[in-house]
């Protein structure tokens, strides 16, 4: 396994590996690895020649009061686990290196990301969008790997390949969640004991939703109602959204009820810590 830090070097090694027709997969992360990540890992490597994980805090993606200074960064740790994958290459860059003085072109995808956590978080699609194009630029892949845990994103960005005409598979992966059903996520370790209990809300909210559905109450008001209830009564909890969406525009669906599938997309904070959470309901 070889760790490049440097733009060009990335870049040339990327059109090596395309001349000699070899397939690249790209894992883009911000380190802080888990088994959500390394599911990723081993779908490129069973789908093509060469995998590339970027480890990369991107600050453009982060509003001004959120948490980029102590998101949780163990680069050692994440090699070690990436190493244990027999990944082939890891690109480690600086925020120099990916952002020049003079930076100043972002990526703007618009309609997917006016809803959910593009609502609540300002600007933050425009800066996931815009590291994400330039990765694809530097390591040039063939597939890219994303979580369905953050679905929005995972939208945002076919929309943006696709808009774009990036010659680029994006391939979106089940969401990993821990025994008791938490999805995986770096922010968990942020969570006390006592807010990881609480944590557990979301994951109890969809069980609602599915049980609900089951049952024969598909009305979306009454989905929503149950879920904010449950999710009050848990200590440490506040509501930033709980939505029911379709799950390929992401516009908001407030009334009716559930025909066909639809998207149900929970973000709470535990504590200080903002955690997202979703499933797809079908009626």
């Amino acid at each position: 396994m070889e760790i490049i830090t440097k733009v060009n070097q990335m870049q040339m090694l990327a059109k090596d590996i395309k001349k000699n027709n070899r397939s690249i997969g790209l894992v883009p992360t911000m380190g802080y690895l888990h088994e959500g990540h390394l599911t990723l890992v081993r779908a490129s490597k069973r789908d093509t020649d060469v995998t590339v994980v970027s480890i990369f805090v991107n600050p453009i993606q982060f509003g001004p009061k959120e948490d980029f200074s102590r998101y949780p960064r163990d680069f050692e740790r994440d090699r070690s686990m990436l190493e244990k994958e027999c990944v082939d290459y890891i690109f480690y860059p600086s925020i120099d290196e990916m952002y020049q003085p003079d930076f100043s072109t972002t990526i703007n995808v618009e309609g997917v990301t006016k809803n959910l956590c593009g609502a609540s978080r300002p600007g933050h699609f425009q800066g996931v969008t815009t590291v994400v194009g330039k990765l694809f630029n530097i390591v040039l892949p063939d597939k890219a790997y994303f979580g369905e845990k953050d679905y929005q994103q995972l939208v945002t960005i076919k929309k943006m390949v696709k808009d774009l005409n990036f010659p680029i598979e994006i391939i979106g992966m089940p969401i990993v969640r821990e025994n008791d059903g938490l999805a995986m996520s770096s922010r968990n370790s942020y969570l006390s004991e006592e807010e990881r209990k609480s944590a557990l809300c979301l994951y109890k909210s969809i069980l609602l939703a599915k049980e609900m559905v089951i049952m024969g109450k598909k009305n979306i008001k009454d989905i929503i109602i149950a879920i904010e209830e449950l999710i009050k009564k848990t200590p440490f909890t506040k509501i930033d959204y709980v939505k029911i969406c379709d799950p390929e525009t992401l516009e908001c669906i407030e009334d009716g009820n559930i025909d066909g599938k639809k998207l149900l997309a929970l973000a709470v904070f535990i504590g200080n810590t903002r955690l997202i959470d979703n499933a797809i309901l079908e009626g």
